[in-house]
């Protein structure tokens, strides 16, 4: 049968998350997750549509795609397709011809799992790899320690305190308190749960987003940081282990977040919540 490439309407995203959301188990490699769309949902709900693929084969979907930027597209296939032949060839023409609209020509990059047929086939195509990130993953079968701060819910509220600390995190004037609002239209958003560590002034010292993907299956941590006012104060190993604990709570088998290897304060502060680190991944690259 023939496999189809769509760019889904705002309800097809949907579609989109719930396939990616039976995708999610323990035991496979990090990969992209519902709740990565869901954070997208913070630039609204028409353009989260705009930015994701997918591919069907006989009316199911087999591959889900996010362009997190123009030039980088996150992808995942079904969990029984990993070697699926045909998928994999038609994914790396779709990646590499600009006329299918998912990457423009010029240097691109694909994040995919490790393990996919499509990797062997992007290297005979002379694709490269680029920087390390590190996964990081934390079982939850047991109790989750208590994370020693003041934690509350980050409701719409409190949309300006999430948004203060993650301009001040990730030093830019991006985040809004419309980042908060829009991200409630995410697919499962009552699913996720948006949490805030406070000092002893009331301050909004570190935020985190955790997102499930249901019962049994893993979740994630998107985004988390902590103010520059705060740092070296344990705040960011706080609001860490307290989404571990939202998560457990809501059901999750575990939870998983990736970091570029170069942050190493970042691997550190997962770390020491409690996150084992596994092997280096990295993405596709095409330089020219």
């Amino acid at each position: 049968m023939t496999i189809v490439l769509r760019t889904p309407t705002v309800d097809g995203v949907r579609e989109a998350s719930a396939a990616l959301r039976e995708w999610q188990h323990d035991g496979t490699p990090m990969q992209l997750h519902p709740g990565d769309i869901g954070w997208n949902y913070r630039f609204g709900t028409a353009e989260t549509a705009a930015a994701v693929r997918t591919w069907s084969r006989n009316g199911r979907i087999l591959a889900v795609g996010m362009l997190d930027s123009p030039t980088l597209v996150r992808m995942t296939v079904a969990s029984d397709a990993f070697q699926d032949e045909d998928l994999a060839r038609r994914l790396v023409e779709d990646f590499s011809l600009p006329e299918r609209g998912v990457l423009p020509e010029g240097p691109v990059s694909i994040e995919a799992p490790q393990g996919l047929l499509l990797h062997d086939l992007l290297t005979k195509e002379g694709w490269g790899v680029d920087d390390p990130w590190t996964p990081l993953f934390r079982d939850l079968a047991e109790a989750v320690e208590d994370p020693g701060v003041r934690i509350k819910e980050i409701g719409l509220e409190q949309a300006q305190d999430f948004a203060d600390v993650l301009r001040s995190a990730f030093n830019t004037t991006k985040p809004t308190r419309e980042y908060r609002h829009k991200m409630s239209a995410a697919p499962f958003y009552a699913d996720a749960r948006c949490l805030g560590a406070y000092d002893d002034q009331g301050n909004a010292a570190a935020v985190v987003t955790v997102w499930s993907a249901g019962p049994g299956r893993p979740g994630l941590v998107e985004p988390m940081g902590v103010h520059t006012d705060h740092r070296g104060r344990g705040y960011g190993r706080a609001i860490t282990v307290a989404g571990a604990a939202a998560l457990r709570e809501m059901g999750s088998s575990s939870v998983r977040v990736c970091t570029p290897s170069s942050n190493v304060g970042g691997v550190a502060t997962y770390m020491a919540a409690g996150f084992a680190a596994r092997p280096e991944i990295a993405d596709r690259i095409r330089k020219v």
